[in-house]
């Protein structure tokens, strides 16, 4: 009696247990990948801020909100100051504006909710891209058609190195563009 129940479970029981982790956890993990590669984020703000109409429709240029992706290693956040270089004329009756100057006045700094990051463990340089004249749209999607900015590609080893090692037909818009290094110590440091 013994024996058959434990022949059962081995033979039946334990293959049927294996069999749903496995795919529990395969199909965990298939569905929860936009999640974890951060595709799709798109957390709400504490000042509502339309890309679509500052890049978009009036045509700023990213880099005079994001002052340091030209000389530094991160694009910048925009402070409250740079904001109100044009708000302190422009719109300034309206309540993402009063909003916006209520953090200026108190000399507070905007808690925005950061979309776009690369994991801890890797270095990444804004600069050493745009300098070389890539796009923001390359990585961080069509953001001048964005009200709600959201992460649309994913900030991982394999699409950077994609990215790197396929460069000349990625961006064959970009004349004497080489590929990219792929040594471990260029994000790994």
């Amino acid at each position: 009696m013994k024996k058959s129940l434990l022949d059962y479970t081995l033979r039946i029981r334990l293959p049927i247990v294996v069999f749903v982790a496995a795919v529990a956890f395969i199909a965990t993990y298939f569905l929860s990948r936009a999640e974890r590669d951060g595709v799709g984020y798109a957390p709400l703000q504490p000042v509502a801020f339309s890309h679509k109409l500052h890049a978009g429709t009036m045509q700023i240029d990213c880099k005079n909100c994001h002052t340091g992706v030209t000389s530094s290693p991160s694009a910048s956040v925009p402070a409250v100051s740079i904001c109100m270089n044009c708000h302190t004329v422009a719109r300034k009756n309206r309540p993402e504006i009063i909003k916006l100057t209520k953090y200026y006045e108190e000399g507070l700094a905007l808690p925005w909710k950061r979309v776009h990051k690369v994991p801890d463990f890797a270095y990444f340089n804004h600069s050493a891209h745009v300098n070389r004249g890539i796009d923001c749209v390359n990585c961080h999607g069509q953001v001048q058609g964005m009200d709600v900015v959201s992460q649309v590609s994913e900030f991982t080893m394999a699409a950077c190195l994609n990215c790197h090692r396929n460069a000349p037909e990625i961006l064959s818009n970009l004349p004497g563009i080489k590929k990219g290094p792929d040594y471990c110590s260029t994000c790994h440091r």
